[in-house]
């Protein structure tokens, strides 16, 4: 397990020493992460960027609670009958960095959107209520190593607007993959000048980025993050690669999907997440004496908690698609070294023992599904919860709230008793109205397929 330490920089000392390493750059990209994990913010001339770390950056409050296309819906009254005030958005500590794959020489820089009068992080940001969360567990002797894994799919972005998805062609043989290259080497090979980019960019912005993957889809990758200390950074780490992966196809000239299921014949894209438990020391819990019991305690909380927590880990009409692939789970049960589950645990020896989440879609936020893993074993472990009996071999068999859809999830968020004990319930029900606005438009419109069918 490669645990990585944070280091911190004073501000100012950030900026000059970016700023003497970086002569060139023309622009900053000063941006705060919303609630679907995406970067929303403004552009900025370099000559300015001492100003953001001396004043701050003024832009709208609601930011952090807009749609996937980043359109308000005025959730719990934020950007309505608030009139749309500002916040002010804050640089974080060690995140200016170079954005390699920008046309122009570009920075970038991400922030937190505090209250313009108080100062104090906005109760809707994501990242804040992970930083609670991630409080609350340290409090009690429970301090997380975690580590993200993004899968995505690389396609053509010459399509027609109502026209499907098409892998992308290899830049070595011109063509789209035909046949599935689960674990391909050949696949690397001939997507190296991306992978080699990619690599190359999470470097320049310190992203713990390690093995890449030839997954089952055709065109489909995944990318692995590496385990530290800090889950709020990790939940950074894993917005920030989304947006580095999605820039650095751009410029190679294809494009780069998170949606959970963009192909319905192809498998989905997850978002697992590794979880161990340190002591103080440092030394994994889950792998010392005892570690056994207080693994299956986490288990059972991830099993107490994951249907409430649903409509977080698969946040819109999509991604409940995904729950159709395989190796996606449809079940509560967890296992060893066993991909069919929702809670896996690999083989690994005691200092890296941990469980692995499989349930979230990739393009969920990486702050609140964190924040929900968190809850869950901070529930199960203080609770002392009992988990069930390990399952062997592929589970086949499904719950039905796994296939009922957004809608249920989102009231069985709003209706959890305990999920609002861990994410203030004031958020959930700002979440949930939210969501259901983007699905309200999303099916409000006519489909290509109805066409098909009805017309």
């Amino acid at each position: 397990m490669n645990v990585a330490l944070e280091k911190t920089v004073p501000p100012q000392s950030e900026v000059e020493t970016f700023l003497r390493a970086n002569p060139a750059i023309e622009s900053i990209d000063a941006f705060v992460i919303d609630v679907n994990g995406l970067a929303r913010g403004k552009r900025i001339p370099v000559a300015d960027l001492r100003q953001i770390y001396a004043t701050g950056v003024q832009f709208s409050a609601c930011a952090l609670l807009l749609d996937t296309r980043g359109l308000g819906h005025g959730a719990a009254g934020l950007g309505t009958r608030d009139g749309d005030p500002d916040g002010t958005a804050w640089p974080i500590p060690d995140t200016l960095k170079r954005a390699p794959w920008a046309l122009r020489p570009t920075g970038q820089v991400q922030l937190e959107l505090r209250d313009v009068a108080k100062r104090e992080p906005l109760w809707w940001d994501p990242r804040a209520i992970l930083n609670d969360m991630v409080s609350r567990c340290r409090a009690d002797g429970i301090h997380p190593i975690v580590a993200c894994e993004l899968e995505f799919y690389l396609f053509d972005p010459r399509r027609d607007s109502h026209g499907p998805l098409v892998p992308a062609a290899s830049p070595l043989t011109g063509r789209a993959p035909r046949a599935a290259a689960n674990l391909s080497l050949a696949a690397l090979d001939e997507n190296a000048v991306f992978l080699t980019a990619l690599q190359q960019a999470a470097r320049a912005q310190d992203i713990p980025a390690s093995s890449a993957v030839a997954e089952y889809g055709l065109g489909q990758f995944e990318i692995n993050l590496n385990h530290i200390p800090d889950p709020v950074r990790a939940a950074d780490h894993a917005a920030l690669l989304r947006r580095l992966i999605k820039g650095v196809a751009q410029a190679q000239g294809v494009d780069a999907t998170f949606m959970p299921k963009p192909f319905m014949d192809q498998p989905g894209n997850g978002f697992h997440v590794h979880v161990s438990i340190v002591d103080e020391s440092g030394t994994n819990r889950f792998g010392a004496a005892g570690g056994a019991a207080l693994l299956q305690h986490a288990v059972a909380g991830m099993q107490a908690l994951t249907l409430d927590s649903l409509a977080i880990f698969a946040s819109h009409f999509n991604a409940h698609r995904r729950f159709q692939s395989v190796f996606v789970p449809r079940t509560l049960d967890w296992g060893h070294n066993n991909r069919s589950v929702a809670f896996r645990i690999p083989v690994a020896d005691a200092a890296a023992r941990r469980i692995e989440h499989r349930v979230a879609g990739a393009d969920a936020s990486p702050h609140l599904v964190m924040a929900a893993v968190l809850a869950a074993i901070h529930h199960g472990i203080t609770n002392r919860l009992t988990a069930t009996e390990p399952v062997t071999g592929r589970v086949s068999n499904a719950l039905p709230e796994f296939s009922s859809g957004l809608l249920d999830s989102l009231r069985r968020l709003e209706e959890s008793a305990p999920l609002a004990r861990y994410i203030p319930e004031r958020y959930l029900r700002a979440y949930a109205e939210l969501k259901r606005s983007e699905y309200a438009e999303m099916v409000g419109q006519i489909l290509p397929g109805e066409l098909d069918f009805y017309l």
